[in-house]
């Protein structure tokens, strides 16, 4: 464990953070993490929230990278807002502590791969 990282106890078990609460190591993540970072930030997970998150998760696993907003937008934008045109503005709704560097942290991907947010 290096100097940044710290262990932090989520959903009943212990994780290795990095200073700025995200994953250190993206294969530590399940949904019972996802669901109690969530509710750590005070955000309930609609079916919606899962359609990003399972988004940013494949995504980041072939690419090593996440996608940026627009790339989020155009591959799944249909699915996460159905009757009206999904827009930065709606996905960032969805996460409304910090857009998708939010949607990064409940995801599980890492920080430092969080940059196109």
């Amino acid at each position: 464990m290096t100097a940044m990282n710290t262990v932090g106890e989520m959903a009943g078990r212990d994780v290795l953070l990095n200073k700025q609460g995200f994953l250190a190591h993206f294969d530590d993540w399940d949904n019972d993490l996802a669901y109690a970072m969530a509710q750590e930030e005070g955000l309930s997970l609609t079916e919606c929230h899962w359609t990003v998150i399972e988004f940013l998760r494949e995504y980041y696993a072939f690419h090593e990278i996440p996608p940026s907003p627009k790339v989020i937008i155009r591959a799944i934008g249909e699915k996460v807002s159905q009757h009206t045109p999904c827009t930065r503005k709606k996905l960032e709704g969805l996460f409304p502590n910090g857009g998708c560097k939010q949607a990064c942290r409940i995801a599980g991907l890492p920080n430092h791969y969080c940059h196109s947010c």
